[in-house]
């Protein structure tokens, strides 16, 4: 297979896989950040995390394997990223080891100051992610400040604070309403009575959020300086982002190519909205909604997966930040042979666990 054709190949893997963690995990996520609000009583809070509980691991195999594929398969990308968004990634990882801990400490000890703190804490965990998440996608359409010397070595200014600026954190408020509308849709399906009522009458107003603050970014972006190769540049020559030439020009980013994952986002989140009454395919709805934002995402950036707002020449791209042909390669045989696997043993787990979650069915083997 031509070395062309296998980065283009990962690259569309690599957006299905944050597709799969936005879809699978998503919901998780959404379901702890509306843990405090929808569940009044601790039984109702029981139920709630009932609902995720026999679950969240095996969603986020999602986000393991969208790590390995950019460690395997674009190294230059993990390396930038990782080591520029330390501080960021910490943040999410520390906020993430707070779901399966609160998961297991939460039901040791009946004392309801206990229980709140564990709320709050998977609260946390729910939220942050979901917002440094799309913070991470908002500075990638500016840009983020780094370099490679004539070695080839990284450097690079990123800071923390860096990373929270203005347009970033429109379009982390954009994912967090993304993930919240997607648990609300979750809980609609999954409950019954006081905690569905809460969830449904949760959702216009999450849907009506994700429509105003992806206008919002989408508004926004169009005045902002996007990233274009200069001249003609080999798609199957070696892995060195030094080798181009990048000039930056307003607009760049918009590009007619989006306007089917853009519909597909607003869509659904419209849909969720007008179907909610019909819980399965609201939540069918409300998972068109990160498939569209994704998308939009990655097709806007196309070629570019990590644009450098310092040294724009230094950006990665999909034809110069990917591993050898060879490596490419033998792992396209293992996803062949290990995703339909992975696919089809959790449609198995979700057809044995389909069905509400009722507050009379839970014991103290539950959650």
């Amino acid at each position: 297979m031509d070395y062309e054709i296998l980065r283009l190949i990962w690259w569309a893997l690599l957006g299905i896989l944050l597709i799969g963690f936005a879809v699978m995990d998503g919901f998780d996520l959404g379901t702890a950040a509306l843990l405090p609000f929808v569940g009044r009583t601790d039984i109702e809070r029981r139920v709630v995390i009932n609902t995720v509980g026999p679950v969240w691991e095996g969603n986020q195999v999602w986000f393991i394997l969208g790590g390995g594929a950019i460690f395997a398969a674009w190294p230059a990308l993990y390396a930038a990223s990782f080591s520029g968004f330390y501080l960021a990634m910490f943040l999410v990882l520390a906020t993430l080891i707070l779901r399966p801990a609160g998961f297991k400490f939460r039901s040791k000890i009946g004392d309801p100051r206990w229980r709140a703190f564990w709320d709050w804490a998977l609260f946390a965990g729910g939220v942050v992610p979901a917002l440094v998440f799309g913070v991470a996608f908002g500075n990638l359409f500016q840009g983020v400040p780094f370099g490679f010397d004539s070695d080839l070595r990284f450097h690079s200014q990123i800071t923390l604070i860096l990373l929270l600026n203005p347009f970033a954190l429109v379009v982390g408020l954009v994912s967090l309403s993304m993930i919240v509308l997607h648990g609300a849709a979750w809980l609609n399906y999954k409950t019954e009575d006081a905690v569905q009522a809460r969830a449904r009458a949760i959702m216009p107003y999450a849907a009506a959020s994700f429509v105003v603050l992806f206008a919002l970014a989408g508004v926004w972006l169009s005045y902002l300086d996007g990233f274009r190769i200069v001249g003609a540049m080999a798609h199957d020559g070696p892995s060195n982002p030094m080798l181009k030439t990048v000039t930056a020009a307003t607009g760049q980013w918009m590009k007619s190519e989006t306007i089917p994952a853009v519909a597909l986002a607003l869509g659904g989140a419209g849909l969720t909205f007008l179907l909610r009454r019909r819980p399965i395919l609201a939540f069918l709805c409300s998972a068109m909604v990160p498939v569209g934002t994704i998308a939009t995402a990655g097709l806007a950036l196309f070629p570019f997966l990590l644009p450098s707002s310092s040294d724009p020449g230094a950006s990665l791209t999909v034809w110069d930040a990917s591993s050898s042909k060879l490596t490419l390669e033998i792992m396209l045989g293992a996803v062949v042979i290990f995703l339909p696997i992975i696919i089809a043993y959790t449609g198995f787990v979700y057809r044995v666990m389909r069905g509400p979650v009722r507050a009379r069915d839970l014991d103290r083997h539950s959650y």
